[in-house]
């Protein structure tokens, strides 16, 4: 409990300070734009969750810590938990991401070799991607916060800026290597532009530059089990 509180006191946080770097416009999809060598960036983001049916509401929020190794090398970690309603506040584990970028220059679809490894329990609820089949989040934090799954993750990232507009295109392999469920898949495109390709000469944050709009369509494939 005290772990997730703090998770979400120091997201509460960097929500009140300025960002900067290659932050993806996309929730959940990833472009080709790494983060600058030698910079580290500190970021906050949370899902909320409102079930239908009888599942509970949930708050999960991550602290993720994105450091550019070089050019074409990015890596972060990440820091999760999650607050039931009626049920409990933990921590629900790390994952360690990798986004390697072969061909530095533009091109008209520029590849990203994502790899991810990670220490979880099943009471994640991030949705930092959607794979396999339909999420089951009927379960009490008491049972599920007892499954520890290892898991390794691949996307391959293809990504195109056409003037002032970015399409992404993701696909998501992922395998479970604590227990055998198959080899699971998943999608996420995104389409996005700035809203003003002119920055204005005064500094701001709530300027027209700062703020980019777009759709992004994502979910799961099945797996080798069942597509």
């Amino acid at each position: 409990m005290r772990a997730c509180f703090l998770l979400a006191a120091l997201a509460a946080l960097l929500a009140a300070m300025p960002a900067h770097g290659q932050e993806s416009p996309y929730f959940v999809t990833y472009s080709h734009h790494l983060e600058e060598p030698g910079n580290l960036e500190i970021a906050a983001a949370s899902t909320i969750g409102v079930p239908k049916g009888n599942e509970r509401a949930y708050f999960a929020p991550w602290i993720e810590l994105e450091y550019g190794v070089l050019g074409r090398w990015t890596s972060e970690l990440y820091l999760e938990g999650q607050s039931t309603a009626g049920q409990s506040s933990i921590f629900t584990g790390w994952r360690w991401e990798n986004r390697v970028r072969p061909l530095l220059r533009e091109h008209l679809f520029n590849p990203v070799l994502y790899f991810e490894y990670e220490d979880i329990n099943e009471a994640d609820k991030i949705q930092k991607e959607i794979v396999g089949h339909a999420l089951d989040f009927s379960e009490p934090n008491s049972e599920v916060r007892r499954e520890h799954a290892r898991e390794i993750e691949g996307k391959l990232i293809l990504s195109s800026q056409a003037r002032d507009w970015n399409i992404s295109e993701n696909f998501i392999v992922e395998k479970i290597l604590s227990h055998d469920e198959g080899v699971e898949f998943g999608y996420a495109l995104g389409v996005s532009r700035p809203v003003a390709n002119l920055a204005s000469p005064q500094r701001c944050v709530f300027c027209r530059e700062n703020f980019a709009a777009g759709l992004e369509l994502y979910g799961g494939l099945g797996s080798t089990e069942q597509f």
